[in-house]
């Protein structure tokens, strides 16, 4: 695979701001990286499960043109606020308060009417649900979302995922600690494409990330938790060194629609 062009992205520099801005790997970068993939179209009504601070909304809400709506059920760590107040700060400072909304809700219960979106994108959260309420939870999550997009709507999905390879022995005492521990969260590109099939998706394309490595490597450098805890992630990643960690996307489409 070869690196993706960033052409928007690539106007927003500040790695330590978008890191902390953002959950995970990828930032910005991984933002247009999935609305390409998606062919997200202005005017379009856009679905952010799992939003965090909602830099990525904003950003989709200002480069693509999108209306856009952000759910996130959790408080944020440093500042003990909901995430969808966040959300609404970034969205002033970037220009886009009237083209996004936050919500306080969550997957699988998000009581939005059935077909009400054009798009629905979840990047480095859904993987939180498998371990906090199993593969069930996280089917169940997945159906929620084939529920709210209408007819011919665009499911993309971006999720830390592991290499489907077993975990090096000297890798399994890191991957095993913590609330959420990655080999509870990463789950293979082949084991969560049959959970987004199984949901009722089409499955269009499924792939792992061309930048996957080096946008875990942004992270380990600019995460502020991972600038406070360098023993923590980072060791992770420069112990696993590729061998295992990696991050993949899957676009799945809901039929019906022209």
């Amino acid at each position: 695979m070869t690196s993706f062009q960033y052409r928007k992205s690539s106007k927003y520099s500040d790695l330590a701001t978008i890191y902390a801005q953002c959950s995970g790997p990828g930032g910005l970068n991984l933002a247009e990286f999935m609305a390409e993939k998606m062919g997200l179209t202005p005017g379009a009504t856009l679905l952010d499960v799992g939003c965090n601070r909602g830099y990525q909304t904003c950003f989709l809400a200002k480069e693509y043109g999108v209306f856009a709506v952000g759910i996130d059920p959790w408080d944020d760590r440093e500042q003990k606020i909901p995430m969808i107040e966040l959300l609404c700060q970034n969205a002033r400072s970037w220009g886009v308060a009237s083209s996004v909304l936050g919500l306080h809700l969550g997957v699988p219960k998000t009581h939005f009417a059935a077909e009400s979106f054009d798009f629905v994108y979840s990047t480095t959260a859904l993987e939180m649900v498998r371990v906090s309420q199993g593969v069930e939870g996280y089917l169940h999550g997945l159906e929620e979302i084939h529920r709210v997009l209408k007819p011919g709507g665009v499911l993309g999905l971006g999720e830390p995922m592991h290499l489907d390879v077993a975990v090096p022995p000297d890798l399994l005492p890191y991957v095993s600690e913590d609330e959420y521990p990655w080999i509870e969260c990463f789950r293979s590109l082949r084991e969560t494409t049959e959970q987004v099939d199984a949901a009722g998706f089409q499955v269009i394309e499924a792939e792992y990330a061309p930048d996957a490595r080096q946008w875990w490597l942004a992270f380990a450098q600019h995460d502020p938790f991972c600038k406070k805890e360098p023993e923590k992630d980072p060791k992770t990643l420069e112990v696993d060194g590729g061998r295992w960690a990696s991050f993949g996307y899957i676009i799945g489409k809901k039929a019906g629609g022209s």
